[in-house]
Parts: structure tokens; sequence; C-alpha cells
């Protein structure tokens, strides 16, 4: 009988932490899901009113990218914009991109070069080549984008330059990957996706921290007063989810959701150069300001324990009344977060099958607790350009 009590007190114990873990972290994440995730939905870039037409300096950094310079080069030098120019800045390539450059730019009325032929040592050869063509653009306007990428029509430029204001000086833009067969490719939109919703939305409610630079707009005088990239130079990444998170405000940040100004990427198609890619991503995020880090860290927490714990709340609880409060705050959690995904996912090019949603959350919570745990272990870093 004694043993009986014990079991019994274990038991209630157990259910008790774990229901109350669980009823947190679901509140945790449809506070957001609701009060900031739905913003982007409703959200509508304004129309500019007519004012004088500002020039754009377009600038691509490129490290062996021949071919896809090839096909970017012609989008970019056609697009529907009465000032601008385009800045290839060719970074220490040997495939040929300076060969092709050389004998074909002079075709393309837009488009002019930098050759970078050695980088600094200790310094990112990525933000030292984007430096160098920031301070070579003749322009206030600064758009970027990388050689991998293809904008969604003419009008990509005349369409970030839009949201600009007098009091705006930055524009954040989407950037989504083009829709390949496998999981990889999925799972890559998935995760652009939500990113996508999450920098956004906290964009739109004045809490910006982040931007990608294969689609971003920023005025000149916003990287000269801030010394460029001098707060990270010697930190792989972050020439543009690290210098939006110093430079971004809610007084100077806008967004833009024209779907004309979409600029797709090609990703990555095996899981090595995949995971390289992300490793770099979250390294540079530790460099986050700490209220970031902490919302951010406390989506990705939340999401795992809203999982985890509602796993094992239905087996604890499988022959008990508490079964049906469980299923149905996991289903509050799960249906809000469809409709508002779903909401996001028309504003945002429709890019996903909205069908597939809960399964890619699934697949999501365990990303997030593999990469997070393995984000943990230190590791001899290597200078890479992407």
């Amino acid at each position: 009988m004694h043993s009986d009590f014990i079991n019994s007190l274990i038991y209630t114990t157990l259910v008790t932490f774990l229901s109350c873990i669980f009823i947190l972290s679901v509140a945790f994440q449809l506070y957001f899901i609701l009060f900031v995730f739905a913003k982007l939905s409703s959200f509508s870039t304004p129309e500019k009113s007519a004012t004088p037409v500002e020039g754009v300096s377009v600038i691509v950094c490129a490290w062996n990218e021949l071919e896809n310079l090839k096909e970017l080069i012609p989008l970019l030098n056609n697009q529907d914009y009465p000032i601008f120019e385009v800045i290839i800045v060719d970074d220490r390539s040997w495939d040929g991109t300076f060969d092709f450059l050389l004998s074909e730019c002079s075709e393309y009325q837009k488009v002019r070069f930098i050759r970078v032929q050695e980088t600094p040592y200790h310094l990112s050869s990525k933000k030292y080549a984007l430096t160098l063509g920031i301070k070579s653009a003749k322009y206030n306007h600064l758009l970027l984008t990388d050689a991998d990428c293809r904008p969604q029509s003419s009008r990509w430029i005349r369409g970030m330059v839009s949201s600009l204001t007098p009091n705006k000086d930055i524009v954040l833009g989407f950037s989504p990957y083009f829709q390949q067969k496998g999981f990889l490719n999925n799972f890559i939109r998935y995760e652009t996706f939500v990113t996508a919703v999450q920098y956004l939305s906290f964009a739109i409610v004045g809490s910006p921290y982040m931007g990608v630079g294969r689609n971003l707009l920023y005025r000149k005088s916003v990287f000269l007063k801030n010394k460029g990239f001098a707060k990270h130079t010697n930190i792989v990444g972050g020439d543009d989810d690290l210098f939006m998170n110093d430079v971004a405000n809610s007084e100077n940040t806008t967004i833009c959701t024209n779907p004309d100004t979409f600029m797709y990427s090609i990703p990555k198609n095996d899981w090595q150069s995949w995971y390289r890619q992300k490793r770099r991503h979250l390294s540079v995020s530790k460099h986050y300001r700490f209220h970031n880090k902490a919302i951010l860290g406390g989506l990705a927490a939340t999401q795992i324990f809203s999982w985890l714990c509602f796993l094992i709340l239905i087996p604890l609880c499988f022959h008990k009344p508490l079964i049906f409060w469980v299923l149905g705050v996991f289903l509050l959690r799960m249906i809000a977060q469809w409709v508002v995904f779903a909401k996001a996912n028309n504003h945002l090019d429709k890019t996903l099958e909205i069908i597939t949603l809960p399964f890619w959350d699934a697949i999501f919570t365990l990303y997030f607790l593999i990469m997070g745990t393995n984000n943990l272990i230190p590791r001899k870093r290597k200078m890479r350009w992407r």
C-alpha cells in the first residue's frame, strides 16, 4: 500500500510538472502566432506617392559563379527602373568569371565589375568584397542579392524602392527557394518560409532583428554611419542578418511583400552543403542582441517542449479524462499556427503546400532539437566565403 502511494505521488507529480511546462509552452507559442506572426497576412506594402526617382546600386558578390552570372546579369540589366547600376564584385574566382566579365560586361549598359585579387588576412572575404562594392556605388540606395538568385520580375528594383519613405532607411525583402524534388528541398523551403514569417513579422511590430542578403535594400549612409562591418569583420557570416541586427530598428526599417520583388534562389541539393550553411547561420545568431536571442531561443524551446510534453502526456493520460485536455490544447496550437501560416503563405507567393504544414512542424521540432544541441558543441572555425 505504501508502494502504491509512492507510485501515485510520482505519477501525479510528473503529470503536473509536464502539464505546467506544456501549457506554458503552448501559451508562449500562441502569443507570437496570434499577435505577431498574424500581422504579416494583413500587411500591405504602401503605394508610394509621386516623388523624384533616386538612383539604385545593385550589388552582387560572386565567388566562382560563372554559370549563375550568365543568367543573372541580363535579368538585372533589363530591370524596369530609370536610374540604376549593377556592380558585380568578382571575389578571387578561378572558374572563368573574370574573363567573362571582361569580355561581356561591355554589352550591358548598366553593368560594371570589380575584381578582388586578395583579401586582407583575418577578414571575412565576403564582407570585404561587399564593402568594396558598396564604397564604389554611385547611388545612395544599395540593393543586395546573390549570384544564385533570380528576380521574380523586371520590377524588382522598382518594387523594393517603392517601400522607402523619407523616414525609412532599410527594406527587408523575401527570398524563397526554387521548388525541386526531394525531402531536402521541401524542408529548405519550409525553413525559409518560417524564418521569413518571423523576421518580417517582427519588423512589422517594430522589432526587426535580421534580413537576408539575397534581397535587402538599405541606404549607403546607414552603412557608412555604422562603419560598415567593423563590429564583426572577423566573423565568417553576418553581412546581412548580423548587420541588420546592429542597425535596424522600429523607426528606420520596413518590409516589402510585393510579389514582384520576391527574389528566388537556388537551394542546396545535398545534405552536407546545407548542413555547413546552417552551421554558419547558427554561429552568427550567437552575436544577435540579447533580447533577440531570448525570443528566438524561447520560440525554439517552447516548440520542442510543446511536442515533447504532448508525446509524453498522451500515453501517461491515455485512459484518463486529462487526455482530452491535452489533445485540446495541442490542437489549439496546431490549428492556430496552420491558419496563420496558411494566410502568410498566400501573402508570400504560395511557396508551400499548405496541407503539409503540420508534418513539417513536427520535422522542424526535430531540427531545432538536433541543431540546437549540435550548436553547443565547440568547433574550430574555418574561414569560408559562404
